[in-house]
């Protein structure tokens, strides 16, 4: 993996540590947000907007699913 890579990943995990963050939430089970991988703090983001959003339930306006 190139620093490039190394960089943008953890740039990554940076937004959505915070996003998360700003949901008060601070851990999964027993680990750290910090401690989650990219994979992890994605689905853990993806968990919380189809939570919140009022639509979550129909799956419109939400962020393309893998």
């Amino acid at each position: 993996m190139t620093q490039t890579n190394r960089k943008t990943i953890a740039e990554r995990k940076n937004k959505l540590i915070n996003k998360l963050l700003a949901y008060n939430i601070y851990k999964k089970g027993d680990k750290h947000l910090y401690e989650l991988s990219l994979f992890e703090l994605e689905q853990e983001y993806k968990k919380l907007v189809n939570e919140s959003h009022p639509h979550g339930e129909v799956k419109s306006i939400h962020v393309k699913q893998s």
